[in-house]
């Protein structure tokens, strides 16, 4: 049995003639009479009382013709809904990010995104830079807002810069330097020092080989780290001293303390990133919004 059996019976049903149900469906008179005595030979009982050319429901007619029409109103109500979904589908975004960096930009991006793509659903994954380029390689990522690569890889993926980070010395506050309004790169250098792995945040050991080359002076780091976390707690516990963003301080509060740097050094850029052979309208929709959001900013 199919829906049409079930669509067939009803014209007749409702015509109690089958030429009237024929012309009402658009179909020749023989076949529709066919399918009639097919779904009867199914259900193996009689639907009509027959007397001439006229058709009335039987009893077992009647009964049937309730389920009839629940059947199609309910395949009709299941039909609608599917076009519904696949017309009105939530869209997913997965966004990498750099907390230090994107902690005062991003929220603000998102807010305005959403107002504009309610539809679209948002999802966040805190991973390193190097993690964030495979992500957008392999697909798992749709756009990244990490540190802006010193050397731009050599596939397609695109980086424009948003926003711009001082650069300070991040310390405990017991540390004698702490009481320096300012700490110079020479007294820096005599201090153990601690920063980022290299593996995952290649970006950080080139911005501190541009910035050792500038100032013609070494910096070896004896401790790297593999998450912003682990570097607070590295240098709350005193292991270090370490070459961070500002923005740093909205993850410690009072753990640390941050002096800037004298003179001050290159500071550290957000970029945002893509491929743009995998943009959807939704991520062309969040970096318009992030463009925007960064435009607004004091220069």
């Amino acid at each position: 049995m199919e829906l049409r059996h079930l669509r067939y019976f009803i014209a007749v049903a409702e015509e109690e003639n089958v030429t009237r149900a024929a012309a009402r469906l658009h179909v020749s008179q023989p076949p529709l009479s066919r399918q009639i005595h097919d779904l009867e030979a199914e259900l193996g009982v009689e639907l009509f009382e027959r007397t001439g050319k006229s058709l009335r429901l039987n009893a077992a007619g009647k009964l049937f013709l309730v389920e009839a029409r629940a059947v199609l109103e309910r395949a009709e109500l299941a039909t609608q809904a599917v076009k519904s979904f696949s017309q009105h589908r939530l869209e997913q975004v997965h966004i990498g990010y750099a907390p230090s960096l994107s902690v005062a930009i991003l929220p603000k991006i998102l807010r305005r995104f959403e107002k504009e793509q309610p539809q679209v659903r948002v999802h966040l994954h805190d991973r390193s830079s190097g993690e964030m380029c495979q992500g957008l390689r392999d697909g798992s990522l749709h756009i990244a807002f990490l540190a802006m690569p010193a050397q731009l890889p050599r596939d397609d993926i695109q980086f424009q810069p948003l926003q711009k980070h001082p650069v300070c010395v991040a310390l405990p506050p017991h540390h004698p330097l702490a009481r320096r309004r300012t700490i110079s790169m020479e007294e820096l250098v005599r201090q153990p020092l601690i920063g980022y792995n290299k593996q995952d945040y290649a970006e950080y050991h080139a911005w501190l080989a541009e910035l050792a080359q500038t100032l013609e002076t070494k910096i070896v780091l004896r401790e790297e780290c593999d998450s912003m976390t682990s570097l607070i707690t590295a240098i709350e516990m005193g292991r270090g001293l370490a070459l961070v963003s500002q923005s740093i301080r909205s993850f410690s509060g009072p753990r640390l303390v941050f002096r800037p740097l004298h003179p001050p050094p290159q500071p550290f850029c957000l970029a945002l990133a893509w491929r743009e052979s995998t943009l959807t309208p939704a991520t062309r929709a969040l970096i318009a919004a992030a463009q925007m959001e960064a435009s607004s900013l004091d220069p």
